[in-house]
């Protein structure tokens, strides 16, 4: 479902979310199993505060922004394994 190119993922979940989903474990398996150096660039309807909770007990820095109404995008790289 998401893919890392030129060492950057870029997660657009908001159409998932707004479906009433929530693949928060998709998302952190998914970073879990990611080289050292990957970016992260995740895209949501809403702030997300559990999942930026879960990113930060991984150990990410997160930068969150707000685009426009109803688009956040959260970014973080990961440093280390985890």
């Amino acid at each position: 479902m998401f893919e890392i190119v030129d060492k950057k993922a870029v997660m657009d979940i908001r159409e998932r979310v707004a479906k009433g989903e929530h693949p928060r474990r998709e998302i952190l398996d998914f970073i879990n199993a990611a080289p050292v150096g990957t970016i992260f660039e995740i895209h949501l309807p809403h702030r997300g505060e559990p999942l930026i909770a879960n990113l930060q007990s991984l150990g990410l820095n997160v930068i969150v922004n707000e685009l426009d109404p109803m688009h956040f995008r959260l970014m973080a790289v990961k440093l280390d394994e985890l």
